[in-house]
């Protein structure tokens, strides 16, 4: 879909708007898409002072279709501009979907690269082996809304001894050497992470590969190499990993490998890979390093090929959103994630929460042996035995439940928005991010079982400001 195309059926997404201005499940403190349909978070960066969030787009179909780069901005991660999409798919390389890709800022300039998607229907193919290229594609802009010429950097004979399947390229700078990262699957159907090298940003040669010593899946989607507080970690969403008891209960995964790298050398060490959320709807995270420093990650709040449901919106012309963005550190070698400092400035102090469709509540233990939090009668936090569970089997459209391990619950920081939870337990230290579709939207707080409270706050959250 080229942009004539989109102008050309902009009245298509006046009457999905209108749709979705009457749905009671709209969200209100989270992105979701102007219209249609919404994945994964792309192209992340604060340049010049501004955030730019791009994502997924079909404007025009709510269940799937052509991918575009939809766009908001925002200086503050409270008040949002949102745009026309800044990428469409108007070249040979590209023309069956501009798929997901990264933002590197380098000399005043922002570098793009993305996946171009083609698939070939002259014959019948697997799809897996044949019949797609997944082309790297890479523009340059100086501002974050035009750009110059697409520029084609690798195609599927620069991907060796791999499927139809590497895509997601992500940009770190080590000594003065640029590296790209890609996803894979390669022709045994194992993932893996590709590895290219450049010294200019634009010529790419082949660098090294990155995979784990016992097969791990058969696609490792959407890497991001990171550094926080002098460690690295290769985050990444592993397709084709069987559930182990309560661990990798989605489809897919959605998680880290600690891991130690020595580029030059091509060597690395992986260390165990870890779920970043235990939630039903997570997935494709992306991660960028804002100008105060912060390592700040979004992810999309949805999952591909779940058997699980959003129908309540796509009867009203829209499906998914994104998560709140959320800033990580480390803590004992570990990932944990907190909302962004910035959502203090949503809350409204209230002395009755029920009456509000958006809060945050925080309930601080001094000690908690088993709990049972009951929230819009349907919504269930359970703790016993050690596990800490999220039962939305009344509310979650074939979501049943998801659970963690956890030595001691001191925490929980809930965020509640129309049809979502995000759930920030022991201070980041496991999250679960979900949608739900309850009949009662009113917040009834009921919380039963052995414990002892510290503290109980409970706030309004005020709606994101989005400006057209």
């Amino acid at each position: 879909m080229d942009k004539k195309e989109y102008i050309n059926r902009l009245n298509e997404q006046k009457k999905l708007q209108e749709m979705m201005s009457r749905d009671r499940y709209l969200l209100n403190f989270h992105l979701i898409p102007p219209s249609g349909w919404l994945n994964d978070p792309n192209g992340l960066c604060q340049f010049k002072g501004i955030n730019h969030i791009y994502y997924q787009y079909t404007p025009f179909d709510a269940t799937w279709g052509m991918k575009l780069w939809g766009h908001y901005t925002t200086e503050d991660w409270i008040t949002y501009k949102e745009y026309e999409p800044f990428l469409f798919s108007d070249v040979k390389d590209d023309r069956d979907g501009v798929y997901s890709g990264s933002a590197f800022i380098k000399d005043d300039e922002i570098y793009f690269y993305y996946t171009g998607n083609v698939k070939y229907t002259d014959k019948k193919y697997d799809y897996i082996s044949a019949g797609r290229e997944q082309n790297t594609i890479m523009v340059r802009s100086k501002d974050g809304f035009t750009y110059d010429e697409k520029r084609t950097i690798l195609k599927n004979s620069d991907y060796p001894n791999m499927s139809c399947h590497v895509r997601d390229p992500q940009i770190i700078e080590r000594d003065g050497v640029f590296y790209m990262v890609l996803g894979a699957r390669d022709l045994e159907d194992r993932g893996c992470v590709l590895i290219y090298s450049s010294k200019d940003l634009e010529n790419w040669s082949y660098h090294m590969r990155i995979d784990s010593q016992e097969k791990f899946g058969y696609m490792w989607e959407c890497p991001n190499l990171i550094e926080i507080s002098g460690k690295m970690f290769l985050i990444c969403c592993p397709q084709g990993v069987e559930q182990v008891g309560i661990d990798y209960a989605n489809i897919y995964q959605c998680g880290y490998f600690p891991i130690d790298i020595d580029f030059e050398g091509k060597e690395y060490a992986l260390g165990k890979f870890v779920e970043l959320d235990r939630g039903f709807d997570i997935y494709a995270p992306q991660t960028f390093t804002d100008e105060k420093g912060r390592k700040i990650l979004i992810g999309w709040m949805g999952l591909p090929d779940a058997s699980y449901t959003n129908e309540e919106t796509v009867k009203n012309g829209w499906q998914h959103a994104l998560t709140l963005p959320r800033e990580l550190k480390v803590k004992d070698g570990k990932i944990i994630q907190l909302p962004l400092e910035e959502f203090k400035k949503l809350r409204v102090e209230q002395e009755n929460i029920s009456t509000f469709e958006n809060i945050e509540l925080i309930f601080d233990f001094e000690s908690c042996k088993e709990i049972e939090l009951l929230l819009r009668e349907s919504i269930k936090i359970i703790y016993r035995a050690g596990i800490l569970t999220l039962n939305l089997e009344k509310c979650g459209f074939g979501r049943d439940e998801r659970s963690v391990r956890l030595e001691k619950l001191e925490s929980l920081n809930i965020f509640l928005d129309n049809s979502s939870i995000e759930i920030f337990v022991n201070s980041g230290e496991e999250v679960f991010t979900s949608r739900c579709y309850c009949e009662i939207l009113e917040n009834r707080v009921n919380l039963s079982g052995e414990y002892k409270l510290k503290e109980f706050k409970g706030y309004e959250i005020k709606k994101f400001e989005i400006l057209k």
